[in-house]
């Protein structure tokens, strides 16, 4: 079973569009906002079972160029 994240992305001014769509192109999300307020962009994504969370989003999303910084929110259970 695969663990749920939402990944909310603050951009340098002006790239937001270019970030999502970075984003959009490597196929790593389930789900991708805009969103206003502190952050830019919210994401949902499923980290693969077995891989570690913190590594998998350095790898495949904290390397796209113009993210500012991020804010990871874990998910545990389904209701």
């Amino acid at each position: 079973m695969s663990t749920c994240v939402f990944i909310q992305i603050r951009c340098k001014p002006g790239t937001t569009y270019k970030v999502a769509e970075d984003i959009a192109l490597r196929e790593i999300h389930s789900e991708l906002y805009s969103t206003s307020g502190e952050y830019d962009l919210l994401m949902k994504l499923y980290i693969p079972q077995g891989a570690d969370v913190g590594k998998y989003i350095n790898d495949h999303l904290l390397q796209i160029p113009n993210i500012e910084r991020s804010l990871t929110t874990m998910t545990y259970n389904v209701f």
